[in-house]
């Protein structure tokens, strides 16, 4: 079976199933794990799919969904590298918010199976989690199709109606001189809401984007109680921020 055949195939699991593993995909292909893994690589790079740790998941309800996708496939595995360090600081009961953060969007993979509860902005989020024991809150609003989440005014006095025992938070970058800095005033104004409305706020952000300046500076690095980032930071950056008082997970 060549590669156009499996593409199909694999596209149509998944868009029926949600998600399926590379197992499964052996099997329904009759091929071997190894050529699964080598197609999924592939196909997550066209934006037909979001490749999970152990398969692949079907990336949101947004029209817009390829180019979400595509973008959730950069850094990939220190983005589920930091996730799976998030995931270990969830409780069974929690309450938490999710922006709509391409980092904090591969969180899902690791708490479909947690009964806690989810409130959150983004719509892939709400697809990836819709079969799983999580419970959804969406925040209402106005949909912003390019970033497949609701945004505005109504989505902010939403989330001020609800308190959390935790928010994960993406950023587009962040500064020990600068602080906190985003490419879009909307993503800003989300994560402020959030973080007003929680106990401990983390802040998820592979390490390509620390010390980096973007177009917005939105917060001082005080909204947020811990920084998970990925192992592949330099020990200077670490002994920098740890010694300016950040809570570092790496």
């Amino acid at each position: 079976m060549n590669f156009q055949h499996r593409k199909q195939i694999i596209v149509q699991a998944v868009d029926e199933r949600g998600s399926v593993d590379v197992r499964e995909l052996a099997d329904l292909l009759q091929t071997s794990e190894m050529t699964v893994r080598r197609d999924l690589v592939q196909l997550a790079a066209s934006g037909l799919l979001y490749r999970t740790r152990g398969g692949a998941m079907k990336v949101s309800l947004a029209t817009d969904q390829f180019r979400f996708a595509n973008k959730t496939a950069v850094n990939a595995e220190r983005k589920d590298y930091i996730c799976q360090l998030a995931a270990q600081e969830i409780q069974e009961g929690d309450i938490i918010f999710m922006d709509c953060g391409s980092t904090v969007f591969r969180l899902c993979q690791f708490i479909r199976n947690k009964r806690i509860t989810v409130v959150t902005n983004s719509l892939p989020v709400v697809a990836a989690l819709m079969t799983s024991d999580v419970r959804i809150n969406l925040v209402g609003g106005e949909v912003d199709t390019e970033r497949q989440a609701v945004h505005g005014l109504i989505a902010e006095e939403h989330m001020t109606r609800y308190r959390a025992n935790r928010a994960f938070i993406g950023v587009d970058g962040i500064s020990l001189q600068h602080g906190l800095s985003a490419n879009s005033e909307t993503e800003a104004s989300t994560a402020i809401a959030m973080a007003k409305q929680t106990e401990k706020v983390y802040l998820l952000c592979d390490s390509s984007k620390l010390e980096t300046n973007k177009y917005l500076y939105f917060a001082p690095l005080s909204l947020f109680d811990v920084l998970i980032t990925d192992n592949e930071v330099g020990p200077e950056i670490i002994t920098a921020y740890r010694q300016a008082g950040i809570t570092l997970i790496n």
